[in-house]
């Protein structure tokens, strides 16, 4: 009986516990169907989905500077490679304790951002990228056709120089002053065209008189630009001139001219040919690789 009664006390508890029972269900589904439970739904498994694939970051210290076995070598060979000896023990501790200070230096460096804004910085990124771009373009080896179809399309590169063959009588400004050129000019008048020429005719060379199958860059090294590019347009077995050089006036006789002209396939050397061809092939590649990262950013100039 009075188990019975508790029973009936109890009842309205019992109701709203069921009330509540059968409320849940629903809003559960409720809850299912909404697009924000969706969502985290989603970011909660590509969250786990990406810390199970994605590698584990080294577990080091910022304050920790440790050299490997590849670093000492490294110092060692640049060492070696400037003084044409290894270090000794004294030279390669003083080697680590300089680069434990650059090491240390670059890092109180970047905690105080001295890098943002700094041009050099930018230019050594720059430099860095470029060069790991080189190193990761995969050029294969030429064939015998692709350097042939290259180099018709490119075979100006290979143009053999002109070559000259002659001789000349030098007019000092040293010794003659403001008289050399005339005194070129009066010698030039005695030579009459005749090839006989005596040493007294002219001064004292401090080089050659006679220069035989010279390129315009051989004649240049020696008489300057100016001089070269005046002597190819000389005719041919006449004394002409005077014709000034860096050094002073000259009377020149032109023996010989070959004309410069564009070599044949075969004639070109095939190291040459095939470093060349290298070359443009990696500057592609390059080319090729900037370009694409070129089109990740937006470009704005001011108006």
């Amino acid at each position: 009986m009075e188990q019975a009664e508790n029973i009936t006390t109890l009842m309205p508890e019992y109701r709203q516990a069921a009330v509540l029972q059968q409320a849940h269900p629903s809003r559960v589904k409720r809850w299912l169907h909404e697009p924000l439970f969706h969502f985290l739904l989603i970011g909660l498994a590509l969250f786990i989905a990406y810390s199970l694939v994605a590698p584990k970051a080294p577990q080091t210290s910022s304050n920790r500077i440790e050299l490997t076995k590849d670093d000492l070598n490294q110092l060692q060979i640049s060492w070696s490679a400037q003084w044409q000896r290894p270090p000794t023990p004294d030279e390669m501790r003083g080697l680590i304790d300089e680069k434990v200070r650059q090491e240390i230096l670059f890092r109180e460096g970047m905690a105080l951002g001295l890098d943002q804004g700094d041009e050099i910085i930018k230019r050594r990124i720059a430099q860095k990228m470029d060069f790991l771009a080189e190193d990761v373009s995969t050029v294969s080896a030429p064939t015998s056709a692709d350097l042939k179809a290259w180099f018709e399309k490119n075979s100006a590169r290979f143009t053999l120089p002109g070559l000259i063959t002659f001789r000349h009588l030098y007019f000092s400004p040293d010794v003659r002053g403001q008289k050399a050129r005339d005194d070129a000019g009066r010698a030039l008048e005695r030579l009459s065209n005749s090839s006989a020429v005596t040493a007294a005719s002219g001064d004292r060379f401090m080089f050659q008189d006679y220069y035989a199958d010279n390129s315009p860059e051989q004649v240049a090294k020696v008489f300057g630009g100016q001089f070269a590019e005046s002597i190819f347009k000389l005719k041919v077995g006449v004394w002409q001139g005077p014709v000034e050089s860096g050094l002073g006036w000259h009377v020149v006789r032109i023996e010989a001219i070959t004309p410069g002209r564009v070599p044949a396939f075969e004639e070109v050397d095939s190291s040459q040919l095939k470093s060349e061809w290298m070359s443009d092939q990696r500057a592609e590649s390059k080319r090729q690789s900037f370009e694409a990262m070129k089109k990740r950013y937006e470009v704005v100039l001011p108006k």
